[in-house]
């Protein structure tokens, strides 16, 4: 057998949740072995236009796959688990993780019919080995239940990676973080703490969630009408809560969005929901009900533009409507570049007449999953780590978690904070970036994945932005005149029916340019350039002079 020397150090290769929100993908090397901890997404933004979901470049492990060990995922949210339907069916192996992370992600694998034979549970304070890893999971709260911080044992030593966590002492399931394991793993002794920075620039320590229950117990008394509550579909615990507040007043719940009723019924088929019988109500059976009498609970807290509560805003859902006395609350954060979205959800609300209730409004209608300043501080305490790495969080969190870190007496030379596709060895004695990978985003597309790039977004963006017009040339096959008045459509550009007069004007240009040819549109003599070529420069040379813009022009060009 090898010694441990020769086995080399431990490597640690972010893939995706470095320098971010979301994407969340760690790769552990060891003895040539690799270990992937998550595989979540990101949601798109203005700049992404069209996307669905962003998932991390795994290029790395594609050309490595022959060494991949297996997948360890820490628990059940989309910026964890949403990217496996896609990565997997590459990679392959093993898939371990809790109970209902595993049936959500079962889920998924259900949907895009996948292989589920490799999808394995296992339990808190249970030890799994995948090739030269020894797996612990152990047991923290988060804002789903069934979350873990992973300790990570090889040869040279153990890294904890905490996943998402807080320190809720009375979480609602009876279920708080099991300080005594960490504990005792700081006692044998650390090698590293990778840790979650996501709440690292909020002072204190974690609210219970048990205060946002009585939060609810105040404020959806007060509605007079239907009652709508938009929080994570993974929210375990909030949605406990919300049904045990809906029981109390005596309305009925109706679920809506389809991640709320698929991780409802996961939860409840692996008993983590005990929903009392006639407490449901079917969505089509909606207008039988009063609406004073109903709760409606909603995906669509972040403003998705295909959620549910979008669409119940924008008057395009089925059965539900809003109207006056209606209450709509948020229970929920404002994720970082998801604000304006939010804003303008919820002006939309204000403007139909709903009450909207959100964190920013009304105080304890939501409490973060992620661990503030003293929390973060209490793992370190615990864990007692040489080293000390951030994880989770944009730059500015993982350089704030750093320096706590120093605050709690970790020698300097013992941090690092690093990027996506960086290779991080880790010694008995030092921390380093050594190398780096490929790494980066890959964007899904309806059925497509990768095949939206740089260049198509920015086409996208450019549409948007600035309209297209499209001109229809019918030129003579033999002589390549131009047969008959140029044709041209234009959207987001002006409104057709009231520019009739500029619009001619462009097709006098176009007409001019193709008499004219090449030496009319300033190309070099030595240029060639067909009608395509100079349709599109008369047409972007037009519309940059007459009104500042600059259209995506697409001409189509038929030979008779």
């Amino acid at each position: 057998m090898s010694t441990t020397q020769e086995q080399g150090p431990i490597k640690m290769i972010p893939l995706g949740g470095l320098g971010e929100i979301g994407m969340n993908l760690m790769v552990y090397e060891f003895a040539g072995k690799l270990l992937v901890v998550d595989c979540g997404i990101t949601f798109p933004n203005c700049e992404t236009p069209g996307v669905d979901v962003i998932i991390p470049d795994t290029t790395f492990l594609e050309e490595n796959k022959d060494r991949i060990v297996g997948f360890v995922i820490t628990h059940g949210h989309e910026d964890h688990i949403g990217a496996m339907p896609h990565v997997w069916p590459k990679l392959g192996g093993l898939v371990y993780g809790t109970p209902l992370t595993i049936g959500l992600v079962k889920r998924k694998f259900k949907e895009y019919r996948l292989d589920m034979g490799s999808l394995r549970i296992a339990k808190p304070r249970e030890t799994v080995q995948l090739g030269p890893f020894s797996i612990q999971f152990i047991q923290v709260t988060h804002s789903i239940v069934d979350a873990c911080t992973l300790a990570i044992t090889t040869p040279l030593g153990t890294v904890v990676h905490t996943g998402d966590f807080k320190m809720d002492h009375t979480p609602v399931d009876g279920r708080p973080t099991d300080l005594f394991t960490l504990a005792t793993l700081g006692e044998k002794g650390v090698l590293a703490l990778l840790s979650d920075s996501t709440n690292v620039t909020r002072s204190g320590s974690t609210i219970s969630e048990q205060t946002v229950r009585k939060t609810l117990d105040t404020i959806l008394p007060r509605a007079k009408g239907l009652i709508i509550l938009a929080t994570f579909a993974s929210n375990i615990q909030r949605i406990i809560q919300v049904l045990d507040a809906a029981k109390k007043m005596g309305r009925k719940v109706v679920l809506t969005g389809r991640s709320m009723i698929n991780n409802v019924q996961v939860a409840k088929e692996l008993g983590y929901l005990d929903i009392p019988k006639d407490t449901l109500v079917d969505i089509k059976a909606f207008g039988r009900y009063p609406r004073e009498s109903l709760l409606v609970l909603s995906t669509g807290s972040q403003g998705e533009p295909n959620s549910s509560l979008s669409r119940i805003a924008n008057g395009d859902h089925r059965e539900i409507k809003i109207q006056d006395d209606d209450m709509v609350v948020f229970s929920s954060k404002f994720i970082p570049g998801n604000e304006r979205t939010i804003w303008t959800l919820i002006n939309r609300l204000f403007e139909l007449g709903a009450d909207v209730l959100h964190e920013k409004n009304t105080d304890g209608i939501h409490v973060s999953g992620h661990a503030p300043r003293e929390d973060l501080r209490l793992m370190m305490a615990l864990t007692q780590p040489k080293f000390f790495m951030p994880i989770h969080g944009e730059m500015n969190h993982l350089y704030r978690h750093r320096g706590l870190a120093w605050e709690m007496g970790i020698p300097r030379d013992n941090t690092l904070v690093a990027s996506n596709g960086d290779v991080i060895a880790l010694d008995g004695s030092s921390i380093a970036i050594v190398d780096s990978v490929p790494s980066g985003r890959v964007f899904v597309d309806g059925k497509g994945v990768g095949d939206v790039g740089d260049i198509v977004l920015r086409d996208r963006r450019n549409i948007s932005e600035n309209g297209f017009a499209l001109v229809v040339l019918t030129l003579d096959k033999e002589t390549n005149e131009l047969l008959g008045e140029p044709e041209l459509l234009t959207r987001g550009v002006v409104y057709e029916d009231q520019n009739e007069e500029l619009l001619q004007k462009a097709r006098e240009k176009i007409k001019e340019a193709l008499i004219l040819g090449p030496k009319g549109m300033d190309f070099r003599e030595e240029d060639e350039a067909d009608a395509h070529d100079l349709a599109i420069r008369a047409l972007r040379r037009f519309f940059k002079r007459e009104l500042g813009r600059r259209p995506m022009v697409l001409p189509l060009v038929m030979e008779m």
